[in-house]
């Protein structure tokens, strides 16, 4: 099994700054992307930013300049820095990995159960 473990939502005021982490832990072979995704009630999940294993990053472009994907490949963690957040960016935050867990099968997709964003005006 593999789990993943959301920390750092909370509420915060327009203009203010949060971190989220996550943790991957369990049967790790090795992880491909990481990411965070973020829902609201109503809408489809969207992306938000990803980094691969080598660093590469991806935002989406309502987030660029204002949050920042990093990952420590050693611990198994990915992070985002939330700069200058809006109301817009209340949400539900889910942790996302591509996850291996022998040599000799693909990588899978992950989630964890999400951490809740409040920005308030």
């Amino acid at each position: 099994q593999v789990q993943l473990v959301e920390s750092g939502g909370g509420l915060v005021q327009a203009g203010g700054s949060l971190r989220l982490s996550c943790a991957a832990s369990g049967s790790i072979f090795s992880i491909n992307a990481m990411g965070w995704y973020r829902q609201t009630p109503g809408k489809e999940r969207e992306l938000v930013a990803t980094i691969s294993n080598g660093g590469n990053t991806n935002y989406a472009d309502s987030v660029k300049g204002r949050f920042t994907i990093s990952r420590d490949n050693t611990k198994n963690t990915v992070s985002l820095q939330m700069n200058s957040l809006k109301p817009e960016d209340t949400a539900v935050y889910l942790c996302y990995a591509e996850v291996k867990r022998v040599s000799y099968r693909p990588y899978m997709a992950y989630w964890g159960k999400g951490a809740l964003v409040t920005v308030s005006s």
